[in-house]
Protein backbone atom coordinates (compact mmCIF):
# COMPACT_ATOMS: atom_id res chain seq x y z
CA UNK A 1 0.00 0.00 0.00
CA UNK A 2 1.32 3.61 -0.97
CA UNK A 3 -0.01 6.67 1.06
CA UNK A 4 -0.54 10.12 0.38
CA UNK A 5 -0.41 12.75 2.61
CA UNK A 6 -3.37 15.92 2.83
CA UNK A 7 -4.89 18.04 5.30
CA UNK A 8 -2.89 16.73 7.88
CA UNK A 9 -3.36 13.37 7.39
CA UNK A 10 -2.83 9.86 5.51
CA UNK A 11 -4.79 8.24 3.03
CA UNK A 12 -3.86 4.67 1.68
CA UNK A 13 -4.13 3.37 -1.56
CA UNK A 14 -3.55 0.34 -3.52
CA UNK A 15 -2.10 0.52 -7.50
CA UNK A 16 -1.62 -2.29 -10.17
CA UNK A 17 1.02 -0.92 -12.03
CA UNK A 18 1.91 -3.51 -14.64
CA UNK A 19 -1.18 -2.89 -16.34
CA UNK A 20 -1.84 -0.14 -18.97
CA UNK A 21 -4.91 2.02 -20.07
CA UNK A 22 -6.84 4.21 -18.14
CA UNK A 23 -6.28 4.69 -14.50
CA UNK A 24 -9.67 3.67 -12.45
CA UNK A 25 -9.73 4.69 -9.50
CA UNK A 26 -12.24 2.60 -7.22
CA UNK A 27 -13.48 4.05 -3.92
CA UNK A 28 -15.54 1.27 -1.40
CA UNK A 29 -18.79 1.67 0.54
CA UNK A 30 -19.65 1.60 3.87
CA UNK A 31 -17.53 -0.19 6.15
CA UNK A 32 -15.51 -1.89 3.83
CA UNK A 33 -11.99 -1.21 2.25
CA UNK A 34 -9.83 -0.86 -0.74
CA UNK A 35 -9.80 -4.66 -0.95
CA UNK A 36 -13.65 -4.86 -1.72
CA UNK A 37 -12.57 -3.99 -5.45
CA UNK A 38 -10.09 -7.10 -5.55
CA UNK A 39 -12.16 -8.94 -8.62
CA UNK A 40 -11.61 -5.62 -10.50
CA UNK A 41 -8.06 -5.77 -10.29
CA UNK A 42 -5.18 -7.27 -13.07
CA UNK A 43 -7.78 -5.93 -15.96
CA UNK A 44 -5.63 -5.88 -19.20
CA UNK A 45 -8.25 -2.41 -19.89
CA UNK A 46 -7.28 -0.52 -17.49
CA UNK A 47 -4.63 0.42 -14.19
CA UNK A 48 -6.96 0.02 -11.23
CA UNK A 49 -5.85 2.14 -8.23
CA UNK A 50 -8.51 1.53 -4.83
CA UNK A 51 -8.31 3.63 -2.12
CA UNK A 52 -9.20 3.18 2.44
CA UNK A 53 -11.30 5.97 2.92
CA UNK A 54 -10.44 7.74 6.52
CA UNK A 55 -10.64 5.12 9.53
CA UNK A 56 -10.75 2.19 6.85
CA UNK A 57 -8.10 -0.13 6.28
CA UNK A 58 -4.96 1.11 6.30
CA UNK A 59 -5.77 4.98 6.16
CA UNK A 60 -5.38 7.62 8.80
CA UNK A 61 -8.80 8.60 10.48
CA UNK A 62 -10.66 11.76 11.21
CA UNK A 63 -12.32 13.25 13.53
CA UNK A 64 -15.58 13.90 11.86
CA UNK A 65 -19.45 13.96 12.95
CA UNK A 66 -21.46 11.94 10.11
CA UNK A 67 -23.27 13.25 7.74
CA UNK A 68 -21.98 16.29 5.31
CA UNK A 69 -18.39 16.73 7.40
CA UNK A 70 -17.55 13.40 7.00
CA UNK A 71 -18.97 13.32 3.47
CA UNK A 72 -15.89 16.13 2.53
CA UNK A 73 -13.46 13.90 4.54
CA UNK A 74 -14.25 11.62 2.24
CA UNK A 75 -14.36 13.58 -0.71
CA UNK A 76 -10.56 15.22 0.42
CA UNK A 77 -9.64 11.44 0.32
CA UNK A 78 -10.19 10.59 -3.24
CA UNK A 79 -9.66 13.54 -4.59
CA UNK A 80 -5.92 13.54 -3.00
CA UNK A 81 -5.49 9.58 -4.42
CA UNK A 82 -6.75 10.50 -7.81
CA UNK A 83 -4.25 13.35 -8.01
CA UNK A 84 -1.51 11.39 -7.20
CA UNK A 85 -2.58 9.20 -9.39
CA UNK A 86 -3.32 11.10 -11.93
CA UNK A 87 -7.12 8.94 -12.37
CA UNK A 88 -9.12 8.94 -15.57
CA UNK A 89 -12.16 7.56 -13.97
CA UNK A 90 -13.53 7.24 -10.73
CA UNK A 91 -16.01 4.18 -9.25
CA UNK A 92 -17.90 4.63 -6.42
CA UNK A 93 -19.45 2.02 -4.61
CA UNK A 94 -22.92 2.64 -2.35
CA UNK A 95 -21.51 5.08 0.00
CA UNK A 96 -18.46 5.15 -2.54
CA UNK A 97 -20.81 6.52 -5.13
CA UNK A 98 -22.58 8.66 -2.70
CA UNK A 99 -18.59 10.54 -2.71
CA UNK A 100 -17.80 10.09 -6.53
CA UNK A 101 -20.73 12.35 -7.11
CA UNK A 102 -20.13 15.00 -4.07
CA UNK A 103 -16.71 15.25 -5.70
CA UNK A 104 -17.79 16.32 -9.31
CA UNK A 105 -20.35 18.14 -7.94
CA UNK A 106 -17.82 20.33 -5.79
CA UNK A 107 -15.36 20.46 -8.41
CA UNK A 108 -12.62 18.97 -5.68
CA UNK A 109 -11.35 16.30 -8.86
CA UNK A 110 -12.38 16.97 -12.93
CA UNK A 111 -12.26 12.62 -13.50
CA UNK A 112 -12.96 11.91 -17.78
CA UNK A 113 -16.12 9.78 -16.66
CA UNK A 114 -17.66 8.42 -13.46
CA UNK A 115 -19.06 4.89 -12.33
CA UNK A 116 -21.96 5.02 -9.97
CA UNK A 117 -22.30 1.18 -8.69
CA UNK A 118 -25.72 0.22 -6.47
CA UNK A 119 -25.93 3.85 -5.64
CA UNK A 120 -28.52 6.58 -5.71
CA UNK A 121 -28.88 10.77 -5.54
CA UNK A 122 -30.48 9.78 -2.21
CA UNK A 123 -29.77 7.43 -0.22
CA UNK A 124 -31.25 6.92 3.31
CA UNK A 125 -30.55 3.66 5.59
CA UNK A 126 -33.99 3.18 6.79
CA UNK A 127 -35.51 2.44 10.59
CA UNK A 128 -34.38 -0.91 10.52
CA UNK A 129 -31.10 -0.58 9.88
CA UNK A 130 -30.49 2.39 11.88
CA UNK A 131 -32.22 0.59 15.09
CA UNK A 132 -29.56 -2.17 14.55
CA UNK A 133 -26.33 -0.11 14.99
CA UNK A 134 -25.75 -0.34 18.37
CA UNK A 135 -22.53 -1.57 19.93
CA UNK A 136 -22.14 -4.29 18.58
CA UNK A 137 -21.63 -5.38 14.68
CA UNK A 138 -22.65 -9.21 14.77
CA UNK A 139 -26.75 -7.45 14.76
CA UNK A 140 -26.19 -5.74 11.42
CA UNK A 141 -23.95 -8.13 10.33
CA UNK A 142 -26.64 -10.93 10.60
CA UNK A 143 -29.42 -8.24 9.07
CA UNK A 144 -27.03 -8.02 5.86
CA UNK A 145 -26.63 -12.01 5.46
CA UNK A 146 -30.02 -12.50 5.06
CA UNK A 147 -31.26 -12.71 1.55
CA UNK A 148 -31.18 -9.80 -0.99
CA UNK A 149 -29.54 -7.77 1.32
CA UNK A 150 -25.59 -7.57 0.15
CA UNK A 151 -25.89 -11.05 -1.57
CA UNK A 152 -28.24 -12.68 -3.14
CA UNK A 153 -26.98 -16.17 -2.50
CA UNK A 154 -25.89 -15.61 0.75
CA UNK A 155 -23.86 -19.16 0.84
CA UNK A 156 -21.67 -17.16 -2.17
CA UNK A 157 -17.87 -17.46 -1.41
CA UNK A 158 -17.54 -13.55 -1.10
CA UNK A 159 -19.92 -13.48 1.90
CA UNK A 160 -18.28 -14.28 4.71
CA UNK A 161 -15.12 -12.33 4.14
CA UNK A 162 -17.25 -9.41 3.45
CA UNK A 163 -17.95 -10.30 6.87
CA UNK A 164 -14.89 -10.07 8.30
CA UNK A 165 -13.97 -6.69 6.67
CA UNK A 166 -17.03 -5.18 8.25
CA UNK A 167 -15.98 -6.40 11.75
CA UNK A 168 -12.37 -5.69 10.94
CA UNK A 169 -13.52 -1.86 9.95
CA UNK A 170 -15.93 -1.81 13.32
CA UNK A 171 -19.37 -0.76 14.23
CA UNK A 172 -18.46 2.57 15.33
CA UNK A 173 -17.08 3.01 11.19
CA UNK A 174 -20.04 1.36 9.84
CA UNK A 175 -22.45 3.52 12.23
CA UNK A 176 -20.59 6.69 10.80
CA UNK A 177 -20.79 5.59 7.41
CA UNK A 178 -24.40 5.00 6.97
CA UNK A 179 -25.18 7.86 8.95
CA UNK A 180 -23.23 9.97 6.61
CA UNK A 181 -25.37 7.90 3.25
CA UNK A 182 -28.34 9.10 5.36
CA UNK A 183 -28.18 12.81 4.95
CA UNK A 184 -27.09 12.20 1.07
CA UNK A 185 -29.25 13.73 -1.31
CA UNK A 186 -28.43 15.85 -4.51
CA UNK A 187 -31.60 14.58 -6.89
CA UNK A 188 -31.95 18.67 -7.28
CA UNK A 189 -28.20 18.99 -8.69
CA UNK A 190 -28.22 15.59 -11.27
CA UNK A 191 -27.85 18.18 -14.16
CA UNK A 192 -24.27 19.29 -13.59
CA UNK A 193 -22.61 15.66 -13.59
CA UNK A 194 -22.01 15.83 -16.91
CA UNK A 195 -19.30 13.38 -17.89
CA UNK A 196 -19.79 10.23 -19.29
CA UNK A 197 -21.38 8.15 -16.48
CA UNK A 198 -22.05 4.27 -15.98
CA UNK A 199 -24.96 3.20 -13.49
CA UNK A 200 -24.62 -0.16 -12.56
CA UNK A 201 -26.61 -2.51 -10.07
CA UNK A 202 -27.69 -6.12 -9.20
CA UNK A 203 -30.36 -6.86 -10.75
CA UNK A 204 -32.15 -7.84 -7.25
CA UNK A 205 -30.49 -5.24 -5.48
CA UNK A 206 -32.91 -4.65 -1.87
CA UNK A 207 -30.63 -1.89 -0.20
CA UNK A 208 -29.83 0.51 -3.25
CA UNK A 209 -32.64 -1.07 -6.04
CA UNK A 210 -32.32 -0.62 -9.82
CA UNK A 211 -34.95 1.98 -9.38
CA UNK A 212 -32.19 4.12 -7.91
CA UNK A 213 -30.10 3.76 -10.61
CA UNK A 214 -32.83 4.52 -13.35
CA UNK A 215 -33.58 7.51 -11.39
CA UNK A 216 -29.54 8.59 -11.96
CA UNK A 217 -29.90 7.34 -15.49
CA UNK A 218 -32.82 9.33 -16.24
CA UNK A 219 -31.53 12.72 -14.46
CA UNK A 220 -27.49 12.62 -15.62
CA UNK A 221 -26.80 14.01 -18.63
CA UNK A 222 -24.81 11.56 -20.08
CA UNK A 223 -25.54 8.24 -18.34
CA UNK A 224 -25.68 4.40 -19.31
CA UNK A 225 -27.38 1.91 -16.92
CA UNK A 226 -25.99 -1.94 -16.56
CA UNK A 227 -27.84 -4.28 -14.85
CA UNK A 228 -25.40 -7.79 -13.14
CA UNK A 229 -28.04 -10.48 -13.27
CA UNK A 230 -28.19 -12.88 -10.29
CA UNK A 231 -27.00 -10.69 -7.63
CA UNK A 232 -27.73 -7.90 -4.89
CA UNK A 233 -25.94 -5.05 -3.46
CA UNK A 234 -22.35 -6.82 -3.58
CA UNK A 235 -22.50 -6.76 -7.57
CA UNK A 236 -18.81 -6.74 -8.46
CA UNK A 237 -18.21 -9.73 -5.80
CA UNK A 238 -21.20 -11.73 -6.47
CA UNK A 239 -20.72 -11.95 -10.38
CA UNK A 240 -17.70 -10.09 -11.01
CA UNK A 241 -17.56 -11.26 -15.14
CA UNK A 242 -20.89 -9.71 -15.36
CA UNK A 243 -19.81 -6.74 -14.02
CA UNK A 244 -16.26 -6.50 -15.24
CA UNK A 245 -18.14 -7.07 -18.48
CA UNK A 246 -20.27 -3.51 -18.02
CA UNK A 247 -17.37 -1.99 -16.87
CA UNK A 248 -15.33 -2.78 -19.87
CA UNK A 249 -17.40 -2.17 -22.42
CA UNK A 250 -18.16 1.48 -20.61
CA UNK A 251 -14.30 2.28 -20.92
CA UNK A 252 -14.01 0.92 -24.46
CA UNK A 253 -16.93 3.52 -25.63
CA UNK A 254 -15.13 6.77 -24.14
Amino acid sequence: MATVTHDGRGTAYWSDESTGGPVVLFVHGSGQRHDVWRNQTGSDGYTAVTVDLSGHGESEDVATEAGPETMAAYVADVAAVAREVDADVIAGHSLGGAVVQTLVLEDAYDPEAVVLAGTGAKLGIGEDVGALLGEDVEPILQFMRSANVLFEDTDHPAAGPTDDLMREVGIEMLRRDLSTCDTFDVRDRLDEITVPALCIVGDNDSLTPPTFSEYLVDNLPNAEYAEVPGTSHMAMLENSEAFNDGLDEFLADL
